[in-house]
């Protein structure tokens, strides 16, 4: 029955199999290594060639002219492969070396564009793991065709196709790459300039109102305060003066009228006493050095001297004394009023002046924050123009002398190291690999094959066979009776062959 093969075999179990089955194992083994490489000889040959190629490093450091490709080599291998594996690259080739001779007219191109494909093997090199390096050293490029001479051939194509495009992807990288910085250098320009109108003009609108205008204002109106105080107190000593004068030419006047209709009423004490007011006058405003006090005091000690040669000032002045030109004093008066008036008009006029610019500089220290906020505004805009501007113009330059660097071939680049060989002996197929895989594909089916029958054998054959199948322990073995010759192997409803004996079972 079924369960009886599902117990678990053990290794006694196994090599009993071997024992029983030695024959086909061997057998086939032997047969098989012969058989796959007689197989070997009338399969077609095939022969590969293959190069490698490095992925040479800049001769000028990155630190110095950065590389405008920063795409990874892998990422740039599996790109150009996808480029020079299509159909337009392949199918010249073809037609250039005479691949598929007996196909070309019976297959569509397709199929033998595929064919190359599959015959053109690209292997990148993986980087050392000492290294610590990320992008790939190189990769090789196999090529596996019927022709030595012609796999040989698409190899070096395919390689000078390889490093072709490579230096072909590289220069028009630059130029793009050139092209489109200047087209934007441009436009930053035409920014900036626009930046550097819009500033020149608000400087030109607010000028004496920029924020680095402030501490000047203030100063100036400072200043300008100092000198309309000044003007001030200057104009009011105008005023003063041409008041006190004004008054003392009212009485010389009156004094001198009087004195020409014969009454003369004004003697010298009386002159006294107006110097005396006059200079008690102008000490209140002036110290003692000031030229107007010296003279009133010299007058008074003139007038003094004056009262005390004479006792008696009166003499009746006769009408043929009388004159018309007016006493020097009354000019000397009038001359000071209109000194006076003059120095009140000019200081008042000053004070006017000064008022108005004192006024334009309290409105640009009154406007200066709102100022402040545009111009900040308009020099962070021209700040932004003038950083992208330098940046892109910084970025041009490398570009220029990476694109310099390329033409002259001193950038990364592909270099072949091997070129393509010229294969001497197929690479398939391999007559020791198959006769070795012969005997082994041999060994295997023989043992396959010898496991199936073992499994289709249900005879009992050990103890274990027996008490798996009745599941009852074996009491005791009796030897079989009959020569050993003549006996038959025992099915599962016969008695156990082993070592010749019959084992019985406790309620058989």
């Amino acid at each position: 029955m079924d369960e009886q093969h599902q117990r678990e075999l053990t290794f006694e179990d196994y090599v009993a199999m071997l024992r029983r089955r030695w024959v086909p194992i061997l057998l086939l083994t032997l047969v098989g290594g012969p058989l796959a490489y007689g197989v070997s000889i009338f399969l077609p040959a095939r022969y590969k060639s293959q190069t490698v190629v490095l992925v040479q490093p800049p001769t000028v450091s990155d630190q110095i002219v950065p590389q405008i490709d920063v795409t990874s080599i892998s990422q740039q291998l599996a790109s150009m492969q996808q480029q020079i594996l299509s159909r337009t690259r392949l199918e010249p080739v073809i037609r250039q070396f005479g691949l598929y001779r007996d196909d070309i007219d019976k297959r569509p191109m397709e199929d033998l564009v595929a064919r190359l494909q599959k015959a053109i093997d690209i292997t990148p090199i993986e980087p050392m793991a000492e290294t610590g390096a990320r992008d790939l050293p190189g990769f090789i490029i196999s090529v596996t065709l019927d022709n030595p001479r012609a796999a040989q051939g698409v190899c070096t194509t395919i390689t000078s196709m390889f490093i072709s495009e490579d230096s072909e992807l590289r220069e028009q990288h630059s130029e793009q790459t050139t092209r489109f910085l200047t087209q934007q250098l441009a436009d930053a320009k035409a920014n900036l300039d626009q930046q550097d109108a819009k500033l020149a003009a608000f400087k030109s609108h607010y000028i004496g109102s920029l924020p680095e205008d402030e501490t000047r204002n203030l100063n100036l109106l400072t200043d300008l305060t100092t000198q309309l105080d000044a003007a001030s107190q200057a104009l009011a000593r105008a005023q003063q003066d041409k008041s006190f004068a004004e008054s003392m030419l009212t009485q010389q006047l009156a004094a001198w009228q009087e004195s020409q209709t014969g009454h003369n009423p004004e003697t010298l004490q009386q002159q006294l006493v107006a110097l005396q007011t006059q200079l008690a006058s102008l000490q209140a405003r002036y110290t003692d050095d000031y030229p107007d006090v010296i003279k009133a005091k010299a007058d008074i000690a003139v007038l003094q001297k004056r009262i005390a040669e004479s006792n008696d000032a009166k003499t009746p002045v006769a009408p043929s004394q009388k004159s018309t030109v007016e006493p020097a004093q009354i000019t000397q008066y009038r001359s000071q009023i209109h000194t006076a008036e003059q120095v009140i008009a000019e200081k008042s006029r000053e004070q006017e002046e000064i008022k108005k610019e004192i006024q334009v500089y309290q409105g640009r220290i009154q406007t200066s924050p709102a100022v402040e906020e545009q111009y900040k505004e308009l020099t962070r805009g021209y700040q932004t123009a003038l950083d992208s501007y330098n940046d892109l113009l910084k970025k041009r330059e490398e570009a220029k002398m990476a694109g310099d660097l390329q033409s002259q071939q001193q950038s990364e680049q592909f270099t072949i190291l091997d070129p393509a060989n010229l294969p001497d002996s197929p690479s398939f197929p391999n007559g020791l690999n198959f006769l070795l895989g012969g005997f082994g594909g041999g060994l295997a089916l023989g043992v396959g094959i010898a496991f199936v029958l073992e499994m289709q054998d249900k005879s009992l054959r050990t103890e274990r066979d027996v008490e798996f199948a009745l599941r009852l322990p074996v009491l005791a073995m009796v030897p079989a009776i009959g020569p050993i010759s003549s006996r038959k192997p025992l099915k599962k409803s016969n008695l156990p062959e082993s070592s010749s004996s019959l084992g019985l079972s406790r309620g058989a």
